[in-house]
């Protein structure tokens, strides 16, 4: 095992278990209690986890903290093989959509608007490439991998832990595009369906970037259901196809149901169809 895939494991398993110590985890993975403390120092560094007098723990205040979000590159290996999952459909759909290429897109900020960007970076490398607009600075990197793709990234001050750019000149940023699919994540889902996120400007970014696009994918995994935040701003059936991980809680579904909004769950097949749903 991988010393990325083993700290992932480690933090899977201390959330289930809760406490872990150093030489439990070195019994359970096969290796030495150096190579765990090494381990548990990166991870603990990420905030992911917390150390603890001979072991390591969860942080007291985990990831529903309802007023401030983990920092980016503690969320990007949280939950990372789901949204990894959840990005491969997304790939999958805007390739059946466009596949000849040439599709414009919006991407949002978050870690599975990122892995979705990895996801289409690599379906459509040596086609044409895309057109992207985004205030992700992590999502543009990653597309920028491709020579053919062209990335046009919002101007403004960097939120140097989060790696995007939402306020000031930003906030009129997609207002300037008009592009066939905006891919967004969120930082909590309500039990009503309405979407929450940590701050204004990251709620006014969203909205700015669905109504200017022709198709609306929400993306994301199934810890965002029930996740507190402090700021309202829209609902999850104003998207045209939400893309997750796990089967979404009934009044969520029937409620996606009636909008006509399309649900993809990674673990159902699902056929892709092509042409826009009834919210585009």
């Amino acid at each position: 095992m991988q010393a990325e895939d083993r700290a992932r494991a480690i933090v899977d398993l201390v959330r289930r278990d809760g406490f872990q110590t150093i030489e439990t985890l070195a019994a359970s993975f096969g290796v030495t209690p150096q190579t765990v403390r090494r381990d548990v120092n990166l991870i603990c560094d990420r905030g992911l986890l917390r150390r603890r007098h001979g072991g390591v723990e969860a942080p007291p205040a985990d990831l529903d903290t309802g007023t401030r979000n983990l920092a980016y590159h503690a969320r990007q290996v949280l939950n990372l093989e789901a949204k990894r999952r959840i990005a491969a459909l997304v790939a999958d759909q805007v390739a059946a959509d466009f596949p000849d290429g040439g599709a414009s897109l919006f991407f949002g900020i978050g870690t599975t608007p990122e892995q979705c960007a990895i996801a289409l970076a690599e379906r459509f490398e040596g086609q044409g490439g895309l057109r992207v607009m985004t205030n992700n600075l992590n999502a543009a990197l990653a597309l920028a991998r491709d020579p053919d793709s062209r990335v046009t990234i919002a101007g403004g001050e960097l939120r140097n832990l989060d790696r995007d750019v939402i306020a000031g000149e930003a906030q009129g940023f997609f207002a300037r595009f008009a592009v066939d699919i905006g891919i967004y994540g969120v930082g909590g889902v309500a039990e009503d369906g309405t979407l929450l996120d940590f701050s204004q400007d990251e709620v006014a970014m969203r909205q700015a970037l669905a109504a200017h696009c022709r198709r609306r994918f929400l993306v994301l995994d199934h810890s965002k259901f029930g996740r507190g935040a402090t700021v309202r701003g829209g609902h999850i059936a104003e998207a045209s196809v939400v893309f997750t991980d796990r089967a979404v809680p009934e009044p969520i579904a029937r409620q996606l149901e009636q909008s006509g909004c399309r649900l993809v769950v990674t673990s159902s097949q699902v056929p892709f169809t092509t042409g826009d749903n009834t919210h585009a």
